[in-house]
């Protein structure tokens, strides 16, 4: 059972499916299942009901997920323990993608595709000694999550001989993608690569790219390049095989030591001992057609991350919030301490594209 998030996005859906494909092809021997968190069907309790009708007795659920933050630590386990407890039905689970040597290995793969794209100049081309490579996280409450993304740029710049190398996120933390650019411009390299760290396209690697281009235009002196999301790449496959196979042998030990949920980990010591439950039971399945709505789920409505608008739609009281990540979803997720950073979601607020946040 692979475990996804969802996306309002419908090519990131069909991209998760094709993955989820592509293990069905590797495990012909057992049945394959995958289901959602949110924003796209099938969620993962319908995920789980058709492997139990195939008459399962055992599940290996493994997160769809680059890295533990709260999707994976909390809200997945929560949904499992709870249909596990419903129906009987043993269910263990795996731990993420993670730090790996052929998820670096699949994300080296896709800068050297951009690189061998780059276009020469009539000076030769731009020496890597010159060149910026910016990966882009998708951003957590939590720092273990992020620290990670940190570490894969280090391995990325020291593997390549990059110039440079800055992280940066897409969303919750600091900094964001834009006025991180902003930032990393001044340092005077020629090029700059910028790579969504990210398993699959989505409104989000749609965000980068814009807040990308919009920095490009302003700098034209400068060359930005822009990487593919890892994907299906086969060692990304491989890395998922390598999970389930982690699951059968009982070998799924997670990063206890700097998880914010065990250890006093400096600026989140409140989240230590914080109850494992989901708070996505709300959207779950709302990227298609709403049952309670007659009008088309503006959710279903983004081919490219760029929302279309449907006149008059309103999905009634028991749709009326407005869902996000700024993980104020009550008293189980407190608000992350660094949201007002001049780097982070405060930026979007404060300072207009043409503004640069204080340095």
């Amino acid at each position: 059972m692979i475990c996804g998030h969802g996306s309002r996005n419908r090519l990131a859906v069909a991209e998760f499916a094709q993955l989820a494909e592509g293990l069905r092809r590797q495990l012909p021997q057992i049945p394959v299942e995958y289901g959602y968190l949110e924003f796209a069907r099938p969620i993962l309790r319908d995920g789980l009901e058709r492997l139990r009708q195939q008459g399962v007795g055992r599940v290996l659920a493994v997160p769809g997920m680059l890295f533990a933050a709260g999707h994976a630590k909390n809200d997945i386990p929560s949904v499992l323990n709870t249909y596990a407890a419903e129906t009987g039905l043993q269910i263990d689970y795996g731990r993420e993608l993670g730090i790996d040597l052929k998820m670096i290995q699949a994300a080296g793969a896709r800068i050297r595709e951009a690189l061998d794209r780059a276009p020469v100049g009539p000076n030769g081309p731009i020496p890597l000694h010159d060149t910026l490579l910016v990966v882009v996280g998708r951003g957590s409450s939590d720092p273990d999550a992020n620290s990670n993304v940190a570490k894969v740029t280090r391995m990325l710049v020291e593997g390549f001989g990059f110039g440079w190398g800055e992280t940066l996120y897409s969303g919750v933390t600091f900094p964001l993608v834009e006025p991180g650019l902003r930032h990393v411009v001044r340092l005077g390299y020629r090029r700059i690569l910028v790579f969504p760290y990210f398993l699959f396209s989505g409104v989000l690697v749609s965000r980068i790219r814009q807040h990308s281009e919009r920095v490009a235009a302003e700098h034209p002196e400068v060359e930005f390049l822009p990487v593919d999301y890892l994907g299906d790449h086969p060692l990304v496959i491989d890395t998922f095989i390598e999970r389930v196979e982690e699951v059968v042998r009982g070998d799924t030990n997670m990063n206890c030591s700097l998880c914010k949920y065990r250890a006093q980990v400096l600026g989140f010591e409140r989240e230590v001992g914080a109850p494992q439950e989901s708070h996505h039971h709300h959207v779950e399945g709302l990227c298609e057609a709403c049952d309670l709505c007659e009008n088309e789920c503006t959710g279903a409505c983004q081919s490219d991350g760029v929302p279309i608008p449907v006149a008059g739609h309103d999905h009634g009281p028991h749709h009326s919030h407005e869902h996000s990540h700024s993980h104020a979803h009550g008293p189980h997720h407190p608000p992350y301490p660094h949201a007002d950073h001049p780097l982070g979601p405060r930026s979007l607020r404060t300072n207009p594209p043409e503004q640069e946040p204080p340095s």
